[in-house]
């Protein structure tokens, strides 16, 4: 029998980018001891006293079907984040409960797109993104940015989005640890509402703020009706298996989401939601705690860096990873990648992984324990002097 065109293209090409993530587990499991520096994974795992909650509520009963749009009091306690950190006013009714942020990016852009229409994204990007856009019937159409201007969008670029129905950014940046600056996202909501387009802003990382602020576009004048945020708990709280994140819109556009649900995900178990309420309410430092380990290697990296003129580390003042430039050693960021895993058995990822802007590049997650951070960019930038061109 043969399978939808929908499902056997969602890849676009076959690929998704991933070749080299593959193959260091292969090697791992194999037995090869590996540093692994390649997914956004927390080197800790969640909080005992979240896990506690999610136990308390399951043994309490709270196992049946799944309260959608969410329960009461967890949208009430991600609205009230929402609105003190973006001074947006928020309640309940702007708020989606989904099974963690992919499925906020699948509902957020079937709330925005017909089939057939354009969907655009900027570039680089996190590696589901056309794959999602896809899944709702839409044509990806990427949207790159340049390495040289810090992967900033800026007004020239995103004249690429023209003619789509909507745009999908994404701030703090996976993969570059970028934070578009406040003239970089005016800029953006500008295309926006010249262009009649919808907004989608994946904001999960936003609790990862090494320097600066972060700003949300919702909180620019006259966007806030035609843009839907994506959050999660998967990287502020270590929850990354609990699938627990959200939309948040305008009411009219949550009502429709709320039967999407109902037609697919039937929304989040109850004792995940109970434990998502208590992380967010019960102490307020816990988000901190959980970035802190990113921000103390933000810090170890650029220490290492700075000793040396070889490798380029893009300005990366978010998230939990680094977009390091290797352009000058000649060698494509999938080359590279793979000889560094053939000779020294670390995994970083390729730029090319999130789209032909980042070629030339590498993405280092901040995932491992200090010392073995420290002795895998010692070796990278021992190994990219050996590649230079000799004079």
């Amino acid at each position: 029998m043969k399978l939808s065109n929908r499902i056997s293209t969602l890849t676009g090409d076959g690929d998704d980018g991933w070749a080299l993530l593959y193959r260091a587990r292969a090697l791992k499991a194999a037995g090869t001891e590996i540093i692994d520096l390649t997914i956004g994974e927390h080197d800790i795992r969640t909080d005992p006293s979240i896990l506690a909650a999610m136990n308390e509520s399951a043994k309490g009963g709270h196992t049946g079907y799944a309260s959608v749009p969410g329960t009461k009091p967890l949208r009430d306690a991600v609205a009230a984040r929402v609105s003190a950190r973006t001074g947006v006013p928020t309640t309940r009714d702007n708020v989606l409960i989904t099974p963690g942020g992919q499925s906020a990016l699948f509902a957020a852009h079937h709330a925005c797109c017909d089939e057939g229409d354009t969907a655009a994204y900027i570039e680089p990007y996190y590696a589901t993104y056309p794959g999602t856009i896809r899944t709702v019937g839409a044509i990806p159409r990427a949207v790159p940015v340049q390495a040289d201007n810090g992967f900033q969008p800026t007004a020239t670029d995103l004249a690429a989005a023209r003619g789509a129905r909507s745009l999908l950014i994404n701030t703090p940046n996976n993969p570059t640890g970028v934070i578009y600056n406040r003239q970089t996202i005016e800029t953006i909501a500008q295309t926006v509402l010249e262009n009649d387009m919808w907004l989608i802003s994946d904001e999960v990382y936003d609790t990862q703020i090494w320097r600066g602020e972060h700003l949300s576009p919702r909180a620019i004048a006259g966007m806030a009706a035609r843009t839907l945020v994506v959050g999660s708990m998967s990287k502020s709280h270590a929850m990354t298996g609990s699938r627990i994140g959200w939309v948040i819109a305008d009411a009219p556009v949550i009502e429709h989401l709320r039967d999407l649900a109902t037609h697919t995900t039937y929304g989040v178990a109850g004792f995940i939601q109970d434990a998502a309420h208590f992380a967010l309410t019960d102490d307020p430092e816990l988000e901190r705690r959980v970035g802190a380990p990113f921000e103390r290697r933000r810090k170890i990296a650029m220490d290492i860096l700075d000793t040396q003129n070889t490798v380029r580390l893009i300005p990366s003042d978010g998230a939990m990873y680094l977009m390091l430039d290797i352009r000058g050693t000649g060698l494509s960021g999938d080359s590279f990648a793979n000889t560094l895993l053939d000779h020294h058995n670390i995994a970083v990822m390729p730029g090319e992984s999130f789209g032909q802007a980042a070629a030339g590049h590498i993405r280092v997650a901040m995932t491992a324990a200090d010392d073995a951070l420290t002795e895998a960019l010692k070796t990278l930038c021992a190994f990219t002097e050996d590649l230079l061109p000799k004079q």
